[in-house]
């Protein structure tokens, strides 16, 4: 199946609980919107060996992720920031770097209840490709994570269930961005031509016509 283009590069920002299924949600709209998945966990897995999690490591991995984004934005290309914008200020910031570039912010705020999301993140398993390199919280870390985030109020922002399928969550993004005019409309996306079968069968009104000449498969 071919990808979504957007109409203009936009950057998808992620909120919501740890273990709302952020990664998960990510990856998966990558594979169906045309958008690089930079992931913060995966990229904090490649340059350390023993993450710590700490502020100044912290800053490294968002100091990266932020040129990398405004380096793929600039070249036309749309972003899934996955990382979990937990402060209005981080999303007020990316919301900036987006606009310098001429690029549309999304803010998708994947909402699932507390206690879930929890007993979601204490079932992380390393061989799920989404779980590979999550951080494995304790209730304590989880409690100050969730202490420290700030709902977004008075900000635009697209609600996704974090326990529906991902064709659901799929489709309620797809609808907002439409609504949006950020992606084509589904007619608009019908219309583009696509491989396929083409007729290789003359009009008989031209003339004489070779019956035995059939349709043929470009792959």
């Amino acid at each position: 199946m071919s990808k979504v283009v957007p109409n203009k590069p936009l950057l998808i920002l992620l909120y919501g609980f740890p273990g709302a299924g952020k990664t998960f949600f990510s990856r998966q709209l990558s594979e169906n919107l045309q958008a690089a998945h930079v992931h913060s966990d995966r990229i904090r897995a490649e340059l350390f060996d023993h993450p710590r999690y700490d502020k100044e490591e912290n800053m490294v991995i968002g100091q990266l992720m932020d040129y990398m984004t405004e380096e793929f934005l600039r070249a036309g290309l749309s972003v899934i920031y996955d990382v979990n914008s937990m402060r209005l200020a981080q999303r007020r910031t990316l919301r900036d770097l987006a606009r310098k570039v001429h690029a549309e912010p999304v803010l998708v705020w994947l909402q699932i209840d507390v206690d879930s999301a929890y007993a979601r993140s204490t079932k992380r398993d390393r061989r799920r490709v989404d779980d590979k390199y999550s951080a494995l919280l304790d209730y304590n870390d989880y409690k100050k994570i969730v202490g420290g985030m700030q709902n977004p109020q008075g900000e635009e922002y697209v609600v996704v269930s974090g326990k529906h399928t991902f064709n659901t969550q799929l489709n309620a993004i797809m609808k907002r961005l439409r609504e949006l005019a950020l992606v084509p409309s589904s007619n608009q996306q019908a219309d583009v031509p696509r491989p396929g079968l083409i007729n290789n069968v003359p009009n008989p009104a031209a003339g004489r016509v070779d019956m035995t000449r059939r349709n043929i498969l470009i792959r």
